[in-house]
């Protein structure tokens, strides 16, 4: 990895550059279903949820955020404890860098520390491309090894047109008889 580039921990004072990294999709793309981009304040609480079990993790060069990436609850059952979901997203002029696929690899790392073994990943996909929306999310997915497990059909609808969902899937761990207890990303970090 070039010496410049490091992954690190997100903060909450990062709060306002993933903004700005975030505010480019919602305004542009149907890679995320959200219409309005949330404050700084609303993200920085939604990144201490996410904090408060999950890694968070951030990518810069040079000291400039250039994306960001983190892991959720998948669904939020105590049985779902060993999944999660994840969620990338790059400054929109870094993408096809190889800077999400660093960050994954990260998350990845992270997560098996913790126990994890399933991740998930639920990607607005198009029927037809459009400049709203293409298929790259998917195939970045499955260039990292993720599976096509589920397809919702014109389940989100966004700049006036409706558009797909599928959920893909990667398993990283063991499935055992006996799983063991996940801890938290503090924990193991």
């Amino acid at each position: 990895m070039d010496n410049k580039i490091i992954i690190r921990d997100a903060r909450l004072d990062d709060a306002k550059r993933l903004v700005e990294i975030y505010d480019y999709y919602v305004k542009n793309t149907a890679i995320t279903f959200e219409y309005e981009t949330p404050s700084v304040d609303e993200f920085r609480s939604r990144m201490e949820g996410i904090m408060e079990r999950y890694p968070y993790l951030v990518i810069e060069n040079e000291g400039k955020i250039l994306g960001y990436a983190y892991a959720r609850a998948f669904v939020g059952r105590a049985a779902y404890d060993w999944s999660c979901e994840m969620t990338i997203y790059l400054d929109h002029d870094e993408r096809k860098s190889g800077m999400g696929r660093k960050l994954y690899e990260a998350m990845e790392d992270a997560l098996k520390k913790m126990g994890i073994i399933n991740l998930y990943a639920c990607i607005g996909y198009p029927e037809k491309e459009d400049e709203h929306l293409t298929a790259n999310s998917a195939e970045f997915h499955e260039h990292l090894g993720y599976k096509l497990v589920g397809n919702f059909y014109k389940c989100g609808y966004k700049f006036g047109r409706w558009y797909n969902m599928v959920w893909m899937e990667k398993l990283i761990g063991k499935h055992e008889e006996d799983q063991p207890a996940i801890k938290k990303y503090s924990e193991v970090k």
